[in-house]
């Protein structure tokens, strides 16, 4: 890649400026630009496209998504020791780079970029959910972004594309799965990156979906996710008890049993229930819904 981007490998790049990776800001560099290529690439054609980019580093699928042809990129990262590194690469691919210091969470990122926008990024390892559960869970859907090319820790992977029935299967699941088609495209071991992890890594494509699979509410949909797996060894009986005094009839007339847990319950039914609690709570006092 180097050799056709014409800048410095990364290992001189994060030498020349001293970017040692700390820890405190969940950094771990992939320094192969061969596997940085293959990330741009598994985010599909970029030439019409604006990219976001968050942690960024010393610039490795940076340099990727511009190679493969991003229309523009923006990064941000909030590591001060970082930029001058970046502005190296902004320089290099000029009006196609513009590069941002701060925290993720907390910038707006679309005064910056132009549709069609899709998001690719090696996600810092402490701030990597908190990002996602926030792009899947925008005010009105479909959301800004086309898609997401995303590497997490490969059991947050595995959670995002689980099906019910297993230990990975929750929450995070049934989120992603909703509103977007989600599959693992790439998997790393640990000594793909500096420092190295101790757990393996894996890159989610997640590709939004014109409206969700199902109809629900998604702050009920949240509601009764977020009680059923937050005590996922109870039956749903139990662990719904609060939502409504009628929520067996109501799993029953959603198709799930009251004695089934939590992994056990698909997406469809997730939301038929979704479904039934609203209603019931929209209907009068004294008047089963119906």
């Amino acid at each position: 890649m180097s050799a056709i981007d014409g800048l410095p490998p990364l290992r001189e790049v994060i030498a020349r400026h001293d970017l040692r990776a700390k820890k405190q800001l969940g950094q771990n560099f992939l320094l192969d630009l061969n596997l940085t290529a293959r990330i741009a690439r598994a985010a599909g054609d970029l030439t019409q496209c604006d990219v976001i980019e968050v942690g960024p580093g010393p610039g490795g699928l940076t340099r990727g998504l511009l190679a493969e042809g991003a229309r523009h990129v923006l990064a941000i990262e909030k590591d001060a020791r970082a930029i001058p590194a970046l502005q190296e690469i902004a320089a290099h691919y000029p009006g196609r780079l513009t590069v941002i210091q701060g925290d993720a969470l907390q910038i707006d990122p679309l005064a910056h970029v132009t549709p069609p926008i899709r998001i690719a990024a090696n996600l810092p390892y402490n701030i990597g959910t908190e990002l996602l559960v926030g792009w899947l869970t925008p005010p009105e859907w479909p959301p800004f972004w086309q898609s997401l090319t995303l590497m997490f820790q490969k059991e947050v992977a595995q959670r995002i594309v689980a099906k019910p029935g297993g230990k990975d299967y929750g929450r995070l699941a049934l989120l992603a799965q909703w509103r977007c088609e989600a599959r693992i495209v790439l998997t790393l071991p640990p000594q793909a990156f500096v420092p190295a992890p101790k757990v393996e890594s894996a890159v989610v494509h997640l590709t939004a979906l014109p409206a969700p699979r199902f109809p629900a509410d998604a702050r009920v949909l949240e509601e009764i996710t977020r009680a059923a797996f937050n005590q996922r060894r109870k039956m749903l009986r139990a662990s719904l008890r609060g939502l409504h005094p009628a929520i067996e009839s109501l799993l029953e007339a959603s198709g799930i049993a009251p004695t089934a847990r939590a992994e056990e319950i698909d997406l469809e039914r997730y939301c038929g229930l979704a479904r039934a609690l609203a209603a019931a709570r929209r209907a009068p006092a004294g008047i089963p819904p119906g």
